[in-house]
């Protein structure tokens, strides 16, 4: 029994034992883990403590503002308050949305937006269901959002364009950051920047000064409740303001082209050709860049993408066109420079050309006589183009025109400018795999066939040839300004190559284009002008005739009219300002363009314009 009792209280000893080294091994380990939380890992946890502790706040920056050459404001930026919506938050989002419409309005535009930016953004994200609201509607729906959740009342930044559809194509828009830009924005290491920014620069201006314009994002560093509720702020960063632009364009001179216009369409380049400043920069038809700023709906976004007059189409920077005989100017010294004609050398002008069996019709039908390369100028005359083009090629037109910029990026300060075509026989293997052919040479003389260039090319070439072929480089911001420091960066004007040429053959065809506006096509417009105006009017087909039909614009379609073209620069013995347009299917140059460039001239030369030092 003894013994027994003896083993009994041995076994109990071991247990005991054998228990308590596992409540030691226990407590170690629970010590070692302290020690390794507490000591080794508290960096790592505090951090993380703070980050749930702390909510870091983005402040967005006012963007940077635009304004003309006159300090007149053309893109600004307001606040007002916009009902939105966090859809992850709404149990019943349809049922949510009648209930809001019941309260204020909401159309059919409104629910598209909606509808089609929850289906693009991040599922967090904050949707405008109204992007603006009055202080009535404000009102209304304030009283119900404790019963709405996911529902806010926010006041936001808003980019206002205070001269609505003008100058849309030039100042373009911005818009909420799409999944491709943000993509865009990563892969470039911009990620930082945009930090709690929803909009970007999409087109124009806008877009082409982005990073000026944008400014940096602030923050509210806050303290919060675990429930998520905001106690106290720890720290502030104030945000930076974007950058303003100051325009070399004359805001009003703008409005006055584009009224001008009215519902033709169209393009006009005017500038300065002692330093490049764009003083218009118009494209017509203009779209509302309002439309843009939160997302627009697919049914409006179908109706301007499809419209037969490409309202969404920057004309003057990405449309090309035949130049016509705007082209004359600089086929005369092509001409003369390469010594394919003298200024004496004449033609007899029939009204027509023969090549071959193919007959080349000139645009006064009954001919214009003897003609020299001057009057060939004054007059117009197709026929003398016919052959200096037949005895040029295509490519000594090409070696001799190209200087001038003809088919090339004029490198102005927007995004998007497209090359234009000045042919060679190169450029047609490369583009068909097909020889040049001697029959395509008339045609080119002329300013038609494979011709095409933009107005903002052709304004570029016409200034330089009024800055005696000195060209400089178009731009449109004429000075940076940062609204903290008042500091002002200006653009200073940039040469972009010089055109050897006689100073004698400039001469004789600045001569010839003074008097096409004193007696040729352009002096019924110029009649009485206090100032004298180098130009040349140009029309150009839109569609080809047989050789033997005879063009009626009453039998033709509006959009299969000719083009009506006027290039020019005034006053002619000092050119402040020079330019070139187009009005699509107008006409006759002279009846449809030339009247407008008149309404420039006037504008910058009898008003407190560029030639008053302004």
């Amino acid at each position: 029994m003894t013994e027994f009792r003896a083993n009994d209280s041995k076994d109990f000893r071991l247990r005991a034992s054998f228990v308590a080294a596992l409540v030691l091994i226990a407590f170690s380990l629970l010590l070692l883990r302290f020690a390794y939380l507490q000591i080794w890992r508290y960096y790592d946890f505090h951090a993380l403590s703070e980050e749930n502790r702390v909510a870091l706040l983005p402040v967005q920056a006012p963007r940077g503002e635009i304004f003309d050459r006159h300090g007149n404001i053309i893109a600004r930026n307001g606040s007002a308050f916009a009902l939105e919506i966090e859809p992850h938050k709404v149990p019943q989002l349809e049922e949510t949305l009648q209930f809001l419409a019941t309260l204020i309005k909401i159309d059919e535009l409104d629910l598209r937006r909606f509808r089609r930016l929850k289906s693009e953004l991040r599922r967090f994200d904050t949707i405008p269901l109204r992007p603006t609201l009055n202080d009535a509607e404000v009102a209304r729906i304030v009283v119900h959002l404790h019963r709405l959740p996911g529902v806010s009342v926010n006041v936001r930044s808003m980019r206002y364009y205070p001269y609505g559809d003008s100058s849309s194509h030039l100042l373009g828009h911005i818009g909420r950051i799409s999944k491709r830009d943000r993509e865009r924005i990563e892969q470039s290491d911009l990620a930082s920047s945009y930090f709690g920014t929803s909009h970007i620069g999409k087109l124009g201006l806008e877009q082409a000064y982005e990073e000026q314009l944008r400014g940096r994002t602030g923050f509210d560093r806050m303290e919060i409740t675990a429930g998520g509720r905001m106690v106290r702020s720890l720290a502030r960063r104030l945000p930076v303001p974007g950058q303003n632009l100051r325009l070399s364009i004359d805001g009003e001179l703008q409005r006055t082209i584009e009224q001008a216009y009215g519902k033709r369409r169209g393009a006009l380049v005017a500038l300065v050709p002692a330093t490049g400043e764009i003083l218009a920069f118009v494209s017509m038809p203009n779209f509302n860049p309002a439309l843009f700023i939160d997302g627009i709906d697919s049914t409006t976004w179908d109706a301007l993408n499809n419209s037969p007059d490409k309202p969404l189409l920057n004309r003057p920077l990405r449309g090309t066109y035949p130049p016509g005989s705007t082209y004359k100017p600089f086929m005369a010294l092509a001409a003369l420079e390469s010594g394919t004609r003298k200024p004496e050398d004449t033609i007899s002008d029939p009204g027509f050309f023969m090549f071959g069996n193919h007959k080349f019709r000139d645009s006064k039908p009954e001919g214009n006589g003897i003609v020299d390369l001057r009057k060939s100028i004054v007059v117009s005359s197709d026929t003398y183009y016919y052959i200096v083009a037949r005895d040029m090629g295509v490519d000594m037109i090409h070696q001799y025109v190209e200087p001038w910029g003809f088919g090339q990026r004029t490198g102005v300060d927007l995004i998007g400018e497209v090359n234009g075509i000045l042919p060679s026989s190169k450029w047609k293997m490369e583009r068909f795999k097909q020889p040049w052919h001697p029959g395509e040479n008339m045609s080119i003389g002329i300013g038609q066939g494979y011709n095409s260039f933009s107005m903002l090319q052709m304004a570029v070439a016409t200034a330089g040839l009024a800055n005696r072929g000195v060209i400089m480089k178009p731009k449109l911001v004429k000075a940076i300004e940062d609204p903290n420091t008042g500091d002002i960066i200006k653009t200073e004007p940039e040469l972009m190559r010089k055109v050897e040429v006689s100073d004698k053959h400039l001469d004789l065809v600045i001569d010839a284009m003074v008097e096409v506006n004193k007696s040729g096509t352009g002096a019924r417009v110029f009649s009485g002008a206090p100032y004298r105006v180098a130009g040349k009017t140009g029309t150009a087909q839109v569609i080809s005739i047989g050789q033997n039909e005879k063009y009626s614009a009453a039998r033709v379609a509006e959009r299969h009219r000719d083009h009506s073209l006027y290039m020019a620069f005034a006053p002619a013995e000092q050119p402040e300002v020079a330019l070139a347009l187009i009005v699509e299917n107008g006409g006759f140059g002279a009846a449809a363009a030339a009247p407008i460039a008149r309404l420039v001239f006037d504008h910058v030369l009898l008003k407190k314009g560029v030639a008053r030092g302004q």
